[in-house]
């Protein structure tokens, strides 16, 4: 049986063509295979109102608006998991990341072809050239949501110039996960590097 995130999960009008997991992802109801403890769930709830208020900016139909949503709800679906036991699915992506590969490929497997979705759960912490619109937008609302608790008042400026510049506001929020990385000393990701490149590339 699904668990219900929380009765205040944003509700979309969706499409029959929608697979069954993410159709009642949008209704903010997580598959039994999640492993997401109760603090992580009003992340997930700020990330989906983040995603729900841009998709209707952005005048997206009911479908798009539903997938969106969905990508919302699943992309942290994984994280509360043991990093160990999702090798197999993810390969050998860090331990703090290893979620999003994860949960993309189990969603592969439950048979979403949804290649954009997929990508977007995927690569929301790491970015990647080959993200869509969706991609796109989730990679900053994971960023930007406001419950974090460091730099508000930028991000808040941030969130503000969304929708509408969204190609600058995304090179902002991946310089600035790139640069908390070089500040722990951390490497960087061939994804990530390359996802840079495309975005300085777009200017």
């Amino acid at each position: 049986m699904n668990k219900r995130a929380s009765s205040e999960a944003p509700l979309f009008m969706t499409a029959t063509e929608l697979h069954p997991v993410i159709a009642a992802a949008a209704r903010g109801e997580l598959p039994d295979w999640a492993q997401v403890s109760p603090d992580r769930v009003p992340h997930l709830q700020r990330v989906a109102a983040l995603m729900e208020h841009w998709a209707t900016s952005l005048l997206l139909d009911p479908r798009d608006r539903a997938r969106w949503a969905a990508a919302a709800w699943l992309h942290d679906a994984l994280r509360d998991a043991d990093p160990s036991s999702l090798v197999d699915v993810a390969g050998e992506y860090p331990k703090k990341v290893r979620h999003g590969p994860a949960a993309a490929a189990w969603l592969r497997e439950l048979g979403v072809n949804d290649e954009e979705l997929l990508q977007a759960i995927a690569y929301h912490t790491i970015g990647h050239t080959g993200l869509g619109t969706l991609g796109r937008f989730l990679f900053m609302a994971d960023y930007l949501e406001p419950g974090r608790e460091f730099e508000n008042s930028d991000r808040e400026a941030l969130r503000n110039r969304l929708p509408d510049d969204e190609a600058d506001v995304l090179r902002e929020v991946c310089a600035r996960r790139i640069i908390w990385r070089l500040r722990d000393r951390k490497d960087l990701l061939r994804e990530t590097v390359e996802f840079w490149n495309q975005l300085v590339a777009d200017r």
